[in-house]
């Protein structure tokens, strides 16, 4: 289960740049008990070349897998659990090869990969965890009946390959991760997304009404993130939809900024009621570009309720 909001992050992370390159399921229950993996993984077939877009994480996902991130330091009852849950989804498997063989047959068995921000040696020891060849500095497999390892985020390589993994680190580590997202080209196919997903985060972080000091300083790093995607991404986004507007018609720009900005509004203060969803359909484009800048600013649904009060108005007025 989800233990604080980093790990939420961290599974959402995991979710965001995976769900186009297989089966993501989170949260899977894997006995009769609330027992759940963080993340299960079955890529499709075929898609190895998309797959190597993700650097390590992309080779960690080649087969069936269970991801299980930590925001703390893994400790010997963390490393248990997950084994313990490991097994469990390993005998589910079991008890369905025998109804589907064809379909466990495909699935095979799943590893197990382990992700802490640091790993002490006294964790490492203890599980007869060793260095492996076949992986960067940092991945210490367990002993190959496991089907386990344990990754040390903090030892990875500083390099793109590993960035992925390192944006779910911890201070410099997630900081100079996040610099190097930013300075990924404009074209990388996954940087647009991982901007947006690593944005709200920080807008959800920001609304915790008790978020401790662990939390304020996640914020804290993705700040940057979060001021590019607003001085960029969704400037940009409202100009290139009255853009295309201007180009194929009115009508299908204004949509896809209408379309835009609910989205926003649903991410920073939740699902919006079909009745303001009515009121901002007939919002003129300029007015949706100053909601689009205006939503950043807003706490709850009473903001969204006063703004378009103010607009109206202002409309009567005029």
């Amino acid at each position: 289960m989800t233990r604080t909001r980093h790990d939420l992050f961290a599974k959402q992370h995991l979710e965001a740049l995976l769900e186009p390159l297989g089966t993501v399921t989170t949260s899977r229950k894997v006995t009769s008990e609330t027992r759940e993996v963080d993340l299960w993984f079955a890529p499709y077939e075929n898609i190895q070349t998309r797959l190597s877009i993700l650097g390590v994480l992309g080779q960690m996902a080649a087969q069936c897998c269970v991801m299980e991130p930590f925001r703390n330091s893994i400790q010997p009852q963390d490393v248990m659990s997950c084994i313990g849950k490991l097994i469990d989804l390993t005998a589910t498997f079991q008890r369905q090869s025998k109804r589907e063989p064809n379909v466990f047959s495909a699935l095979a068995l799943p590893r197990l990969w382990i992700l802490s921000p640091t790993i002490s040696d006294r964790v490492v020891q203890g599980f007869g965890a060793a260095k492996d060849a076949d992986w960067p500095t940092g991945f210490y497999s367990l002993p190959p009946q496991f089907r386990t390892a344990l990754v040390a985020i903090h030892q990875l390589p500083v390099n793109e390959s590993t960035l992925w993994l390192r944006l779910m680190g911890r201070n410099g580590t997630q900081q100079t991760a996040i610099a190097e997202l930013l300075a990924l080209p404009p074209a990388h196919p996954m940087k647009q997304r991982t901007i947006e997903h690593l944005a709200v985060l920080q807008i959800s972080l920001n609304l915790g009404q008790n978020s401790d000091t662990d939390e304020k300083a996640l914020a804290m790093n993705l700040s940057p993130v979060y001021e590019k995607w607003r001085r960029e991404t969704l400037a940009e986004g409202l100009q290139q939809g009255l853009q295309q507007g201007l180009q194929q018609g009115l009508q299908q720009g204004l949509q896809q900024s209408q379309s835009l900005v609910l989205r926003l509004l649903s991410r920073r203060i939740g699902k919006v009621s079909p009745d303001f969803e009515t009121q901002i359909l007939q919002l003129s484009s300029s007015q949706l570009e100053e909601l689009g800048e205006s939503l950043f600013d807003f706490s709850d649904v009473d903001d969204l309720e006063q703004w378009l009060r103010s607009q109206a108005i202002s409309a009567q007025e005029s």
